[in-house]
């Protein structure tokens, strides 16, 4: 269930958007070790608050709250209007709790899933973003952001240790903090019959105490699509690699729907770096339903003895292949994956997309 409400504030208009569901049906059918006596355990939503106008000069305040089975997310956002050719600027305030399954998960089911390793990440971040004017294809933006990580179990306890005896954090400690100055640059072009899009992420760790971390982080996504005929191309490449300190957390996790489908989150492998190729070729069956047939493959490239993932029998690479189905509505896109990876390990996949999403 959810509620809209505007109201006025002076001369300014404040959105509220709220939404709260009670979860019975996943309480009933999710098998966990967790404790869910408490009604509140099992109430998913979300809040969003908007201020156009917050002091009179066009200033946008955003304040977003999720809250899920086993995370939840609050994220306040603060912008103040500048001309056009110049850089953008946003303050932020994160705080966040989620499970961390992609290093910490255990692979069962021939890898076909990832049960939860009792370790949840409980993460703090503040600083400022600077959106660069759009220049033809081109976009960028630079954050400078203090990030404090917190490791903690179930229960909410802070911990140093997995289950297994490794540690969680960098500093062998219950908690890591940094600096990160992030670059991200993006490339798109489209046109009728293709598109070419391009990520890269620049990550470095600025010590400024001696027990803070030092590192620097590579991502790049490259995804090309073509038109033959009827039919649709799509392919991507993923990869990655981190240089310096390097906290389990932070690993790149290969595994999962988004990564190879037919495998866990993170059970083909995790580590310092990473490589991923997708490949999806669809069709059209009728006006609304496409057919889609997908091949995804991932390796670690032998990095995964640097994180807590090789005593869990990760094999460091995967193949997953299957088909599926594209339904196309006016409230938004439904997908079905059916997919088997190398251990003959069938999984489905099922997504929805909303229009506005």
């Amino acid at each position: 269930m959810g509620a809209q409400k505007s109201i006025h504030a002076g001369n300014a208009k404040i959105d509220f958007n709220v939404d709260f569901t009670h979860k019975l049906c996943a309480a009933l059918m999710l098998h966990s070790s967790r404790n869910t006596d408490s009604p509140l355990s099992l109430v998913i939503g979300s809040l969003c608050i908007k201020h156009p106008n917050l002091f009179g000069k066009s200033e946008k305040l955003d304040v977003l709250w999720d809250k899920g089975l086993y995370d939840s997310n609050v994220l306040i956002a603060y912008r103040k209007p500048r001309p056009e050719w110049l850089s953008q600027q946003s303050f932020s305030i994160q705080h966040s709790v989620s499970p961390e399954i992609g290093v910490h998960g255990v692979p069962v089911d021939n890898y076909s899933r990832s049960g939860s390793g009792g370790v949840n990440l409980c993460r703090f971040s503040a600083g400022l973003d600077l959106s660069e004017p759009a220049s033809s294809n081109w976009s960028s933006k630079t954050s400078v952001k203090f990030e404090h990580v917190r490791p903690i179990n179930d229960d909410g306890r802070s911990i140093s240790r997995d289950l297994h005896g490794f540690p969680v954090t960098c500093s062998g400690g219950y908690h890591d903090s940094m600096v990160v100055i992030k670059q991200e640059s993006r490339f798109a072009k489209a046109s009728e019959h293709s598109f070419t899009r391009f990520n890269l992420q620049i990550e470095q760790g600025i010590p400024l105490l001696s027990k803070w971390l030092i590192f620097n982080r590579f991502k790049f996504v490259a995804s090309k699509g073509i038109r033959l005929g009827p039919a649709f191309l799509l392919t991507s490449f993923t990869g990655g690699s981190i240089v310096g300190d390097i906290a389990p957390y932070q690993a790149f996790a290969i595994g999962g729907l988004g990564s190879v489908r037919g495998y866990g989150e993170g059970a083909v492998g995790c580590g310092r770096s990473c490589v991923v190729a997708n490949t999806e070729v669809t069709l059209p069956l009728n006006r609304t339903i496409e057919g889609a047939v997908f091949l995804d493959c991932g390796s670690d490239l032998g990095s995964g003895r640097y994180v807590p993932a090789l005593r869990h029998g990760k094999p460091g690479s995967g193949v997953g292949v299957g088909y599926g189905l594209r339904f196309k509505s006016s409230l938004g896109h439904f997908q079905v994956d059916y997919a088997v990876n190398a251990f003959q390990q069938r999984t489905v996949y099922v997504g929805f997309n909303s229009i506005g999403s």
